[in-house]
């Protein structure tokens, strides 16, 4: 998995586009699921960031074995691994044409990744929101219990958030809005999918 995304990170970054990559670390803890299970709050949040780091470092290295100068930039400070994220900093790496990883959530505990997405792309002033998804894009209900989900190929902040179409969490979608930053929702199994979705073809759903 790791190695077909650093594929897709390699096609964009051919294309001239600066990339700044959040990683999350579901697939190791997730802080609110650790919480409800009797963990305390602030401490699993502070463990589900401290696994966003072990999956960016593990991306880093696949990424640069295929030739991509890479940085990880951490919220939270751990020198020894990565750079302390700083905003001009990372700004000079991507003008430098290295994708820039971003981990450790914001390093606050109670936000989500996906705010640390929009407000990582509101800092270095990112034109749009890729979020990669298991699905096609944005639909009426979940498509893999409801056979009946309608697909939306496009939609406004404000039906996305009165329809409650869950494309981020409440945080992360107000400051989108409020900053009028696209987000496109896409299926990331799709070959090619982020190269394609930047070359103007039209793939998932656009928030916007």
């Amino acid at each position: 998995m790791v190695g077909r995304l650093a594929d897709e990170v390699k096609a964009v970054r051919a294309l001239g586009a600066d990339i700044g990559l959040v990683i999350g670390g579901g697939n190791i803890i997730r802080g609110r699921v650790a919480a409800e299970q009797g963990v305390d709050r602030v401490s699993a949040d502070y463990m589900g960031m401290l696994a966003t780091v072990i999956n960016a470092l593990a991306v880093q290295d696949i990424l640069e074995r295929k030739g991509v100068d890479t940085r990880v930039m951490t919220a939270i400070r751990m020198e020894a691994l990565a750079e302390p994220y700083i905003r001009r900093r990372a700004i000079r790496h991507l003008e430098k044409g290295r994708v820039v990883i971003f981990a450790g959530g914001t390093g606050n505990p109670y936000f989500s990744t996906d705010t640390a997405a929009v407000l990582r792309a509101l800092e270095i002033e990112a034109e749009v929101i890729l979020k990669a998804t298991n699905v096609d894009g944005i639909y009426s209900a979940d498509p893999k219990k409801d056979p009946k989900a309608e697909f939306i190929p496009e939609v406004s902040y404000h039906d996305a958030m009165v329809r409650g179409l869950g494309v981020m969490d409440a945080n992360a979608f107000g400051l989108c809005k409020d900053n009028k930053i696209p987000i496109l929702v896409f299926n990331s199994n799709t070959p090619g999918a982020f190269a394609r979705v930047l070359q103007g073809e039209r793939l998932g759903t656009i928030v916007r």
